[in-house]
């Protein structure tokens, strides 16, 4: 019986990440940052343009529920975008200092070829950090490998943002597991969701719950 790609490359990461695993930093990354206040008003939605939000989006019981499928249309009329359920937080665009993302994530198992979080900035290039699923695999674009298997459970994931060094960290329960220099300056903002990428299955859903945004202490 034949394996798919994806299977094979989250077996071969798996391995390296076993190996590697001593390079990588325990601790809690919220440390030194203090979390900004959150109403529902910075909570704020993008979806396709042409269906009614709660055909896409539910809240129950403090759990974000976001879905969408390849066919949809994007956010705008406009948009040459491909389909999404974003929350993008509103009311705290930055473009410096040091920044975090912090909440727990769930992705059911069969989603595929989307982002389920992002570092976005209002001009070119529009992102400077993905964080998508690939057959269970969580990686920052395409094939830089964060986490090696992420389907049914849930996750806390931390994306720490330092504008003036040009340097985004990712921890995922607590452990550094990515650092990367970023692409310049900009204005910048935190989304969480999904929005299709290449490869993508027909329906794509995450799921999140207690998201925080922090700003470093000075």
């Amino acid at each position: 019986m034949a394996c798919s790609p994806w299977f094979l490359l989250a077996f071969f990461v798996s391995l390296c990440l076993l190996r590697d695993a001593h390079r990588f930093c325990n601790g809690d990354p919220t440390e030194g940052f203090t979390a900004v206040p959150l109403t529902e008003w910075n909570f704020e939605m993008e979806k396709p343009y042409d269906i009614p939000l709660e055909e896409r989006y539910s809240f129950v019981n403090g759990v974000r529920r976001m879905w969408v499928y390849s066919s949809d249309m994007p956010l705008r009329p406009d948009s040459k975008t491909k389909p999404r359920t974003e929350i993008r937080i509103r009311g705290y665009d930055y473009s410096s200092g040091t920044w975090q993302f912090e909440g727990y994530g769930f992705v059911p198992n069969g989603t595929s070829g989307t982002n389920i979080m992002q570092v976005h900035r209002a001009t070119y290039p529009a992102t400077t950090l993905m964080l998508r699923v690939y057959g269970g695999l969580l990686t920052n674009y395409v094939w830089s490998v964060v986490e090696p298997y992420v389907y049914d459970r849930w996750m806390r994931v931390n994306v720490i943002h330092d504008v003036d060094a040009d340097k985004l960290t990712v921890f995922i329960d607590g452990v550094q597991k990515m650092e990367v220099e970023g692409n310049g300056p900009g204005v910048f903002n935190f989304k969480c969701g999904v929005y299709t990428q290449n490869y993508s299955t027909y329906y794509m859903e995450s799921r999140w719950r207690d998201i925080r945004i922090l700003k470093k202490d000075e």
